[in-house]
């Protein structure tokens, strides 16, 4: 089979082995590509492409690997002799690929009427569905008590935890919200409000979506016709998945048959999502027989001295699969364990690096600064700024939440469901004059003309907005006509929107480049209801108004939270705060589960790194205005991640303000010098 002579012996058996199947993936060590050439070998031993499901948690990653897997089918097939099946040919293509959310939007609206929902629901995004809710929370009056209630989103997480964890609200509350726990009833009623109120608008929001699709496949019925949709279910980042998607699952191939699941346990470090990581440790007992496990460990990314401290750190985990990667890219350099005197030092040691690196010829974008914090790179950002060089921080606005973004698709929204309350509202405070009260008028009217869009020109405004109005039903009236076509519907849009958009907002011209981008956007999805529904799902990551890369510099540094950075991979990393308190997070330590997802956290964070790795220790950190004492400087020891039986993994440095990046360590003698400040502190 030449199409898996490329593949290292782990993956050829990944790619051949029997379902129910887990690939236990190790950081580096070709994931994708062999998830690719699984797909593809199934094709090529007679599959139907039209008869599987690829679920991954981004579209551009269903996309890759469906493409990986088409040119893989593609090369076998001309093969001398080959008279193998396409991903192209008389079968057609793989049709059922995406995210849980976007499979789940899928089917839903295909068996919408059988589980009561109307087919043309719309899906709200995050923040629209807070708004939904925060309407409900001051409708009952928890805006106004005299105690503080749980704000907007919080109430939101709390919820969405519920659903996704699938664990009763007093135990949720108990484990990650107890500041919340004395408005346990007040939760019940408001949570049972927001679900009315999304029934009554005829909206989901996200969660919605696994929960409808959960209920979907409890019904045998239902479940046995999406059942028969699909001989294989492929999955991937399965350590991501959360309780209802893995009942979904299990829901899906009861038997496992044809199903696959890859993964990493050493890399679940979302909890805060209500990920599982128990889902990828107890799958293979899940079925009987127990499921297939191959592990990948050979490492294509970093160097062998690298992973002997990955491996070294990830090894003293309580409970995981057994792998040790390993790689071909021999070096001399070991990781290096920075001891810096304080936060300052901190930054003084990661410029000093990253200049010489850069002078070295890597580029500052194959150089990142990875910490567990946003607000720990604060004083890094600033140097960087004082020495003029540029930087990208990971984890700002996102493309959905640009006001200007969710105007124009709150447009499109409410065209396409005139129920949709949060987008009626949003868009008719575009008009001058128009607040709240007079959208809430509106809402009212419309319900009482049974949602025709055509009774809209009836509706007489207030003076201020009376010469926009007409202009805003025309616009309504022509998109709601089914003989509109969508392409060129967003056009429409923008050119009604624009007067507004320079009237709000500023810098128009730069949210309008934001616009033409949303309308390249669509040109690609058949339908409207198709572009919102997968926008929202699956949205892109850059606006206008994101701190992006420098506009006149073609290179920059990257500054990343821990959590953004999963997935990515740098010539040099540079990992901040590496002591107790900071990573782990002290807001992380209250059980041993939240402590042994820190410490993958740790783990995805040194994996990152192709051919250096500096991971900084600072020992004082400086905590202002201190009740009685002042500013303080306040000892932090080194994380507990890299215990002394480690350290023979990395090589030692200090570094103090101003001195030499490469000063010779002294173990002993910081100890030492640790302990006087302690003595002199107090």
């Amino acid at each position: 089979m030449p199409h898996l002579d490329e593949l290292n012996p782990a993956q050829r058996e990944a790619v051949r082995a029997p379902a129910p199947l887990l690939i236990i993936a190790g950081a580096g060590s070709g994931k994708t590509k062999t998830l690719a050439h699984r797909v593809a070998h199934l094709v090529l031993e007679g599959a139907d492409p039209k008869r599987m499901l690829l679920v991954t948690f981004t579209r551009r990653a269903a996309h890759e690997m469906t493409v990986r897997a088409q040119r893989i089918v593609a090369q076998s097939s001309k093969q001398p002799g080959a008279s193998q099946p396409t991903l192209r040919s008389a079968q057609g293509p793989i049709t059922w690929s995406g995210t849980f959310h976007a499979v789940a939007n899928r089917l839903l609206r295909l068996h919408a009427l059988e589980i009561g929902l109307d087919p043309a629901f719309t899906v709200l995004d995050r923040s629209d569905a807070t708004d939904l809710l925060d309407l409900e929370r001051h409708r009952l009056g928890f805006s106004k008590l005299d105690r503080r209630f749980p704000k907007k989103s919080t109430c939101l997480s709390i919820y969405s935890r519920v659903v996704n964890a699938q664990k009763p609200l007093d135990e949720i509350l108990k484990e990650a919200f107890p500041w919340c726990g004395d408005w346990t009833a007040e939760l019940r009623a408001l949570f049972g409000a927001y679900v009315e109120a999304k029934q009554r608008h005829h909206v989901l929001d996200y969660d919605d979506l696994l929960l409808y699709w959960s209920h979907l496949m409890a019904d045998d019925g239902l479940a046995a016709r999406v059942r028969s949709r699909f001989d294989h279910v492929l999955v991937d980042e399965y350590q991501d998945t959360n309780a209802l998607q893995a009942t979904i699952l299990y829901r899906l191939k009861p038997d496992g048959a044809g199903l696959t699941v890859v993964g990493d346990d050493a890399q679940s470090i979302y909890a805060f999502r209500a990920a599982e990581v128990r889902n990828i440790l107890d799958f293979p007992q899940r079925f009987s027989p127990p499921a297939t496990v191959v592990t990948l460990e050979q490492n294509y990314r970093s160097t062998q001295p690298i992973l002997d401290a990955a491996n070294a750190v990830i090894g003293l985990a309580k409970e995981r699969f057994t792998k040790n990667l390993f790689s071909n890219r021999v070096s001399r350099e070991k990781p290096f364990l920075v001891t810096a005197e304080d936060e300052q030092a901190q930054v003084d040691y990661v410029v000093e690096r990253v200049l010489e690196a850069r002078e070295a010829g890597v580029p500052l974008k194959q150089q990142a600064v990875l910490f567990r914090a946003a607000h720990h790179s604060d004083a890094l950002e600033v140097e960087l700024a004082r020495r003029n060089i540029p930087f990208v921080k990971y984890g700002g606005l996102k493309f959905l939440e640009a006001a200007h973004v969710k105007d124009t698709l709150c447009i499109l929204r409410f065209c396409e469901n005139l129920r949709d309350q949060v987008a009626s509202f949003r868009m008719l405070q575009l008009l001058p004059g128009v607040g709240p009260a007079v959208a809430q008028r509106v809402a009212l009217y419309l319900e009482a003309s049974g949602f025709d869009a055509r009774a809209l020109p009836g509706f007489h405004p207030p003076a201020s907005a009376q010469a926009d109005w007409p202009a805003l039903c025309a616009l309504v009236g022509e998109l709601r006509e089914e003989r509109t076509d969508w392409q060129g519907q967003l056009g429409r849009v923008r050119k009604w929107y624009q007067p507004h958009l320079e009237r709000i907002y500023g810098h128009a011209m730069l949210r309008a480049q934001d616009l033409e981008q949303l309308e390249q956007i669509a040109a690609h999805f058949p339908s409207r209801e198709r572009f919102l529904s997968e926008l929202t799902l699956d949205p892109p990551q850059a606006t206008g108004d994101q701190a992006g890369p420098p506009l006149l510099d073609e290179d920059f540094l990257i500054l990343s939270t821990i959590h953004s950075a999963k997935g990515q991979e740098w010539d040099a990393v540079f990992v901040l705060n590496a002591a107790d308190g900071n990573l782990p997070s002290d807001m992380a330590t209250a059980t041993p589960a939240q402590i042994e997802e820190e410490r993958r956290l740790f783990y995805v964070a040194l994996t990152r790194a192709r051919n250096s790795l500096h991971v900084i220790h600072p020992q004082r950190f400086y905590l202002h205005h201190q009740q009685r004492r002042g500013d303080l400087h306040v000892y932090a020891p080194r994380t507990r991640f890299i215990p002394d039986s480690l350290l023979d993994r990395f090589q030692r440095v200090s570094h103090a303000l101003g001195a030499p990046a490469d000063a010779p360590a002294h173990g002993a003698g910081v100890r030492l010098d640790v302990a006087a400040r302690l003595r002199s502190m107090w």
